[in-house]
């Protein structure tokens, strides 16, 4: 019967992350279940983590590191065995992702490759960040110490983050600023990396417009011409649709 139990559980777990690299990655979705387990990294560090990790809990010694050790040679992902993964946990392409000792991820997170959930300090105890659920990270993300990742929130690509983010919100920078979108996306994951706020360009954009005004004073207490104010121009397009299909 305990073995049954525990064969039900493992095979509702593959369902889910099958489900999972289908729902988060196109490529996946002309596939069968049988090549996603076969050929994506994602999956065999997950899988490989989940037996480490039971093991680490047992207090079986060594073996859990070896583990860990031998899925970074193959897969080039880094879970520490002792890390605390929820259900739903994606991670697309994989490489060089790194995940900490203390860290906790919750339901639902998708993390796209070059992502670090790393810790800072020599100290003990917890050093490594908390993923809430429906989090999306991407590529080349550093998420650095004991912080928390509010439920729902999305990291932008090359984003550095050392404090916490609240729920709901979006990161972008070095080191990141957490920015408000408005009202709340839908729950889930979210690929879209073009429609990013730029909270950078926003405040060059609000100084521009203060110096402008102050011209303006300026130019009239003095009699002068008052000429035109400076215009921002963004690097990049704000609008049009989204890439990931949605």
């Amino acid at each position: 019967m305990f073995g049954l139990e525990v064969l039900g559980r493992v095979v509702d777990e593959v369902r889910r992350d099958v489900s999972a690299a289908r729902e988060r990655d196109p490529a996946a979705r002309a596939v069968g279940p049988g090549e996603i387990l076969a050929a994506w990294p994602g999956v065999h560090a997950l899988h490989s983590h989940r037996l480490a990790h039971r093991l680490h809990e047992v207090g079986v010694p060594a073996v859990p590191r070896l583990m860990s050790t031998a899925t970074r040679a193959a897969t080039g992902i880094e879970i520490h065995p002792a890390a605390r993964i929820g259900d739903g946990f994606f991670i697309d392409h994989g490489s060089g992702v790194v995940v900490g000792e203390t860290a906790e991820i919750g339901d639902n997170v998708t993390l796209y490759q070059g992502v670090t959930l790393g810790g800072t300090g020599f100290a003990t105890g917890k050093r490594h960040p908390t993923i809430e659920d429906n989090v999306t990270i991407g590529s080349g993300a550093k998420l650095l110490g004991p912080i928390t990742i509010g439920h729902g929130a999305k990291v932008g690509a090359n984003s550095v983050v050392i404090t916490d983010v609240p729920a709901h919100a979006t990161v972008v920078g070095n080191p990141g600023h957490p920015v408000r979108v408005e009202g709340r996306r839908p729950e889930g994951p979210d690929a879209d990396w073009i429609h990013l706020p730029d909270p950078i360009a926003e405040a060059i954009k609000g100084l521009s417009s203060r110096i402008g005004a102050l011209e303006h004073a300026v130019a009239e207490l003095s009699g002068g011409e008052q000429r035109p104010a400076a215009q921002v121009r963004p690097l990049r397009p704000v609008k049009g649709p989204n890439p990931a299909g949605g």
